[in-house]
């Protein structure tokens, strides 16, 4: 009897995410909120005038930056309290080139968990409102040392219960944070 041949084996990849990387969990505040507006400079494009892959990276950081500041984690007040918050993750899925000069959006979303770590989606958005790229960090909560911190820090329990009284948040969502704190050209 002959031998049937073995069906091709199809890889599947694991499909671009547009939003909601984290779940969000029942009983807790929506995520906290930012916009950060850049123009894509010389610097950022790679020879064919495209915002070069690994800048993403930096649009995510000007965001996570301004995100920090607007709930009471900046990088000054994790200095103060004695600890680091390493990138342990890192992804994006890109979905439409951003050109030289154009200027795009990119929102962070802080998402609660309960544990000692932030998990931060992004959003990178044309002028016109349509979706360049989507991605997310998570970050890992250490002493300055290096050491893991299994309970959540001080630091990060004054956020939460900032989070938890609404202070982030209106009746309609996210609550603006004070002029100019979140724009950077």
């Amino acid at each position: 009897m002959p031998v049937s041949p073995k069906p091709p084996v199809v890889s599947r990849l694991p499909r671009r995410r547009r939003e909601h990387y984290f779940p969000r969990l029942p009983k807790v505040p929506p995520p906290i909120e930012v916009r950060v507006n850049r123009r894509v400079s010389f610097s950022d494009a790679d020879p064919m005038g495209i915002l070069w892959h690994g800048r993403y990276a930096h649009c995510f950081e000007q965001s996570n930056e301004t995100l920090g500041r607007a709930c009471g984690m900046s990088y000054e007040d994790f200095i103060q309290a004695k600890l680091l918050a390493p990138i342990v993750q890192f992804h994006v899925d890109y979905f439409s080139p951003v050109r030289l000069g154009e200027e795009v959006t990119t929102t962070a979303r802080l998402v609660w968990n309960e544990g000692a770590r932030l998990n931060i989606e992004y959003e990178v958005r044309h002028a016109r409102g349509s979706l360049a790229a989507t991605g997310y960090t998570v970050q890992m909560l250490t002493t300055v040392e290096g050491e893991p911190i299994l309970v959540s820090p001080p630091l990060l329990e004054k956020c939460r219960k900032r989070w938890l009284a609404g202070e982030f948040h209106d009746g309609e969502g996210w609550r603006s944070p004070p002029e100019g704190a979140g724009q950077q050209a």
